[in-house]
């Protein structure tokens, strides 16, 4: 059971569609899986959906085929959504054949196994990319947001060496409720958005880059040394970590909006 689910339990009960025995049953239900299923090799958080908001990521680079299917099946089994991140194309074949309703991104190296009548998406998440180079990042940063229940437009191939290219598009970044721009080479990019607009912008360095690049170190200083004060930086090609932090931002604000009484004049 995940935030969602308890909400949607809670209110019924409020609402006087489950009885007091029937709401409590339903929620021990959905704890009786335990905080953490211990599979030997791996304890899994069964809890952190209720902490957190989201199930546990899992993160296959390493692992082995057995692992990741045992974790992403116990996950499945406790009715959490699940998203594995730095898929191989080995491991994707195999996972694929294992749970055939998961959505494979090659791009983004990631797999997906959705629940069904997902929520609608809450807040506007806008990622943009400096080069199509960066697009791999671009894309684990994308489905992590989407998985989140965020709202997410990419615009790629923006950076500065065609700054022209950036500003037409004004209205869609003066839209977003959070921005992720993802950038290799100087990494000029992050700190170009930030000045333009209102709203936190996640920064994410990329390993795209000549000799002096520094395979990120370059970018990763550069962000991190932004003047522009609505930059935050994450770890360099960590596409998962800048989209699952856009989203959060996001969603809170667009949750915010929702709650919002509408205004007279509108």
């Amino acid at each position: 059971m995940d935030r969602h689910e308890l909400r949607e339990l809670l209110e019924s009960f409020r609402g006087g569609a489950r009885s007091l025995d029937e709401t409590v049953g339903t929620l021990l239900d959905g704890l009786g899986h335990g905080p953490v299923a211990e599979l030997g090799f791996a304890h899994v958080d069964l809890n952190r959906p209720l902490r957190c908001g989201f199930p546990e990521v899992v993160f296959c680079q390493g692992k082995t085929l057995e692992a990741i299917e045992a974790v992403m099946q116990r996950l499945a089994d406790a009715g959490h959504e699940c998203l594995a991140t730095r898929v191989s194309p080995e491991q994707a074949g195999a996972l694929v054949r294992r749970f055939p309703s998961a959505e494979h991104n090659p791009l983004a190296r990631t797999l997906w196994i959705a629940r069904q009548n997902r929520p609608a998406a809450v807040g506007r998440l806008l990622i943009i990319t400096a080069g199509t180079s960066d697009l791999p990042v671009a894309e684990e940063a994308r489905v992590t947001a989407t998985v989140l229940g965020c709202e997410v437009e990419l615009v790629a191939d923006v950076g500065v060496a065609g700054l022209h290219r950036l500003l037409r598009h004004h209205e869609r970044y003066a839209r977003a409720d959070a921005i992720v721009v993802i950038a290799g080479m100087e990494g000029a990019l992050a700190s170009v958005v930030g000045g333009l607009v209102g709203c936190p912008v996640i920064a994410v360095p990329t390993s795209v880059g000549y000799g002096a690049h520094l395979h990120g170190i370059t970018p990763l200083l550069a962000m991190l040394s932004s003047c522009a004060p609505n930059v935050a930086v994450v770890n360099i090609d960590a596409g998962f970590n800048g989209g699952y932090v856009g989203a959060l931002i996001a969603r809170r604000i667009g949750q915010a909006r929702q709650r919002a009484p509408e205004s007279p004049h509108e």
